[in-house]
């Protein structure tokens, strides 16, 4: 091909158009991937979220579980209530909502 301006704009729109075809695949090919697991604040949590904004702070585990262990949340492996998400940690103290909806997403969430 010629090197002047109409082949060098020829090259450069068959450039793009090749990028273009490449994203296209690109996002074909992401619609088999799975969603991503949620990790925003409150998301997945589900009623517990207001419970933990209304529960007294600073607070463990343990008084976690004896006043909300019932209620379910929604893991990766299906739903399950609090209580099972933390039997297997020790028991920790919670200073805000924050910090006990940032660990039960941590078991939540893993992955």
């Amino acid at each position: 091909m010629a090197d002047d301006k109409k082949g060098r704009d020829k090259k450069a729109d068959d450039t793009e158009r090749r990028q273009r075809e490449r994203e296209l695949e690109e996002a074909r090919d992401r619609t088999d991937e799975p969603e991503p697991a949620h990790n925003e604040a409150g998301e997945g949590l589900g009623d517990l979220d207001d419970a933990l904004d209304d529960h007294d702070y600073p607070t463990t585990t343990d008084e976690l579980i004896e006043a909300h262990g019932d209620r379910e949340i929604e893991t990766q492996e299906g739903w399950k209530s609090l209580s099972e998400v933390l039997e297997s940690t020790d028991s920790e103290q919670y200073d805000s909502a924050d910090d006990a909806r940032g660990r039960i997403q941590g078991l939540t969430y893993r992955g």
